[in-house]
């Protein structure tokens, strides 16, 4: 017999028979193998285990352990989500159905919203058909041949006249199962019985290739995992995520609203959102002016000529918000003015730096401003405090010589460190690097690079490279911060920037007074100050630090008599700037309490007889309960000492 040779992972090397599959080799491994493989690595490309190998191919068999495997088996769950839905509706029109990030989905159409009930139908049919192990088989045929299979799916036929453009001669891939055939380059699970923990979770309407103009599909999601365990797992996640919500909280806790009437991802804080936001600014602030920061103010709107100047008229126009004045005197229309709502602070800060002549002793310049811009975002993508179209950047921009820019860096490592340790966050970075479209010289994009990767090392940060991602005009360093439930959130970010010196012509005399550009670092510490405190909201699950808490102790007089006694308790912690009010209303001190632990108030102080004859308070813990008899004098040092 005909054999042929390939080479596994440990570099070994095995014989096979010459029309061997990856499910063969799997097999001539071990039964074991087979039973737990789900696809296989074929000279580096993933395949499907039916997949012919050749002689000296290497070969490597993805299983549940495989990094792969997640991703796979969630883009095989999507395609038995839509054989289940082809099965229940009749002539139901299909989209795309990929894989994300914890589950998948897949957008159709069925005439109609689709249900509660209609999610729990999909599901049970799904499970139907996971048990009947359906096995996936792959056909390749011509664009003209999958025109014809898929004649009764516009979508499908839109994407293959797509495909058939950019193919180059390449074949086009079907994959079937039961009976249900997609449009799809594969790999898949052997059959619909590997998959075995997932759940249908709901469904939203979504736009045909996120365009607005087209026809509004149903987006059906769902989860899958490897094991029950982790599919429980996930849940619990989930659910606590939802307790978490800080759009519900946020509007609980009286710190911020949204009213359509004023517009789509426009918050609107109230009084103790505001104190939060204030709060988080004068932090921040004191720390940066330790650091050599020089705070600025710049418009909220600017001359179009300016965002030509910047690019962003160009490349960011979709995206912004556009408007005319008419400056003339008699107002007759005749001289009308473009000016755009600023979508990001920088031209500020650079029209700033140009302002006046500068010298390598100016250098390094750091300027910063809580500068609040606004985006035209999707109203679909827009998501309460995290996804706004109006939010406030924590914006600094640092002028350097060539010579500074790894000291600066590493500076604002330690910035974004001692935020992270504050908060209880553990964290990673990500250094993105150069894009396929791109400005500026290879060796500024070689040396700010190196420079960032120095930076992270010299900072003692561990980083991953993400090849390829970073802007347009320079690397950048991500900060993915880790939160209390286990989630990632991109907060902080510092970037190189080559675009803004060249285009605004940025100089500085030099010191044998030669004329030389400045290097310049786009730096956000928070990102933006209502994504982090959304972000917060959830960490801690609304029960913010005690400095930062919008309300830090609530006084609670048991009687009405005791009312000029809690009066005086919250006059003291106003005195060191604590923030304080006095529960009063004429309710039972049970009630007070729990209104007051539903608020997530840091600190109850119950007054009564004996606290008032003795100046103390009863003090009550949000976590911890009944701490016992404090002096007054001893927990106004407590507040005191949460002050900024």
């Amino acid at each position: 017999m005909a054999t042929l040779t390939v080479t596994l992972p440990d570099g070994t090397t095995r014989d096979v028979p010459s029309n061997s599959t990856a499910a063969d080799v799997a097999a001539s491994i071990g039964p074991g193998l087979l039973k737990a493989a789900l696809a296989a690595r074929i000279d580096g490309r993933l395949c499907d285990l039916s997949a012919p190998v050749h002689d000296g191919a290497a070969v490597e068999i993805v299983t549940a352990k495989s990094s792969e495997a997640l991703e796979l088996l969630r883009h095989s769950a999507a395609h038995i989500m839509a054989e289940a839905v082809m099965e229940l509706f009749p002539g139901a029109v299909f989209g795309v159905g990929p894989a994300i990030e914890d589950g998948f989905y897949y957008d159709i159409e069925i005439g109609r919203p689709v249900t509660p009930d209609d999610l729990v139908a999909i599901e049970e049919r799904m499970r139907l058909i996971t048990a009947e192990a359906r096995p996936f088989t792959r056909r390749e045929l011509s664009a003209d041949e999958a025109r014809a299979a898929m004649a009764d799916q516009p979508l499908k036929l839109e994407l293959i006249d797509e495909l058939d453009e950019l193919a180059d001669g390449e074949v086009l891939s079907l994959y079937s199962q039961g009976g249900f055939t997609d449009l799809c380059r594969g790999p898949h699970l052997p059959d619909t019985s590997r998959l075995a923990a997932f759940k249908i979770t709901k469904a939203a309407a979504a736009y045909w290739r996120g365009d607005a103009a087209r026809q509004s599909l149903q987006r059906v999601y769902g989860t899958a995992w490897l094991t029950q365990r982790d599919l429980d797992d996930h849940l619990m996640r989930v659910e606590e995520a939802e307790k978490r919500d800080h759009r519900r909280l946020g509007r609980e806790l009286g710190i911020y609203m949204t009213d359509a009437s004023a517009g789509v991802g426009l918050p609107l804080y109230l009084p103790k959102g505001a104190r939060v936001i204030r709060t988080l600014q004068e932090w921040l602030r004191r720390d940066l002016y330790a650091r050599g920061y020089e705070e600025v103010i710049t418009p909220h709107i600017y001359h179009a000529e300016l965002w030509k100047i910047s690019g962003h008229y160009t490349f960011y126009h979709d995206n912004m918000y556009f408007f005319h004045i008419d400056e003339s005197d008699d107002k007759d229309g005749s001289r009308l003015s473009e000016y755009a709502v600023k979508p990001m602070n920088c031209p500020g800060h650079v029209l700033l730096y140009s302002s006046e002549l500068r010298s390598y002793r100016d250098l390094p310049l750091r300027l910063f401003e809580f500068g609040t811009v606004y985006r035209h975002e999707m109203s679909g993508v827009v998501h309460g405090l995290l996804r706004a179209r109006g939010f406030t950047q924590d914006d600094a921009h640092i002028f350097c010589r060539a010579d500074q820019v790894l000291d600066e860096v590493v500076d604002v490592l330690g910035l974004f460190d001692h935020i992270m340790t504050t908060f209880d966050f553990s964290y990673t970075a990500e250094i993105s690097t150069r894009p396929e479209k791109s400005i500026g010289e290879e060796s500024k994009w070689e040396f700010a690079t190196e420079q960032l990767k120095l930076a992270c090392e010299k900072q003692g940060l561990a980083y991953e490279i993400n090849e390829g991602d970073g802007a347009f005009y320079g690397p950048k360093i991500d900060i993915k911060v880790r939160d209390a439930i286990g989630r990632t959130w991109q907060c902080s970010t510092v970037q190189v920037d080559f675009n803004f010196p060249e285009r605004f012509d940025l100089t500085y005399r030099t010191a044998d007074n030669s004329t030389e550009q400045p290097w310049m670092l786009h730096r956000a510490a928070f990102g933006s100050l209502e994504r982090f405190l959304g972000i917060l909201i959830e960490h801690y699950a609304g029960a913010l630090p005690a400095w930062l808490a919008p309300v830090q102790a609530a006084v609670i007089p048991i009687a009405d008599r005791h009312n000029e006694y809690a009066e005086s308790v919250a006059a003291a912690l106003a005195a060191v700037r604590g923030r304080v009010e006095v529960f009063d209303q004429n309710e039972p001190m049970r009630a007070k309490i729990a209104r007051a632990q539903h608020q997530k108030i840091p600190y109850m102080l119950v007054v009564g007889d004996k606290e008032e004859a003795a100046s103390t308070v009863s003090l009550r813990d949000r976590f911890e309960g009944d701490q016992g008899s404090v002096a007054l004098e001893e927990f106004v040092a407590r507040i005191a000492a949460l002050a900024l």
